[in-house]
């Protein structure tokens, strides 16, 4: 699986005029399960990401987990994350099928939660509006295959 996350002051996604889901201090979360991608992917990234330390502590270190702060996760399906670049024109074929997709997709939304941070969702495979303030600058590459 790969990820995209982004620590954010506030985040929200809107389909068709209507806010899916919204959150303020946290991370949003771009998510995209690959071609072969298991729950065990999805359980790994989980979990790395409820404990990994970027946000700001007293000291204004990067030192806190979104748990630390009491904050939230925004996950949005983003199978574009599969980009394959060799040519002019991005090609998509390496993202899992679009119900593989978007039975992890549901699964990982559900393993962050259950690791206490609490999660809003966009729709899979919906056009989505997602606006964000993102906090730093803080984006965050994550595969887990170099994992």
């Amino acid at each position: 699986m790969r990820a995209l996350l982004q620590r954010v002051s506030r985040a929200s996604v809107t389909v068709d005029g209507q806010i899916t889901g919204q959150i303020g201090a946290g991370l949003l979360i771009l998510i995209c399960a690959m071609q072969g991608d298991t729950e065990a992917e999805a359980d790994k990234l989980s979990a790395k990401i409820a404990k990994l330390r970027i946000f700001k502590d007293d000291a204004g270190k990067m030192n806190l987990s979104v748990r630390d702060i009491q904050g939230a996760a925004l996950v949005v399906s983003q199978f574009t994350l599969a980009a394959d670049l060799r040519g002019n024109r991005p090609g998509f074929s390496y993202a899992a099928a679009p119900a593989d997709g978007n039975r992890l997709y549901d699964y990982f939304a559900a393993k962050i939660a259950a690791e206490g941070v609490p999660v809003e969702k966009g729709i899979f495979g919906a056009d989505m509006d997602v606006s964000l303030n993102n906090d730093g600058p803080v984006t965050i590459w994550m595969d887990t295959a170099a994992m």
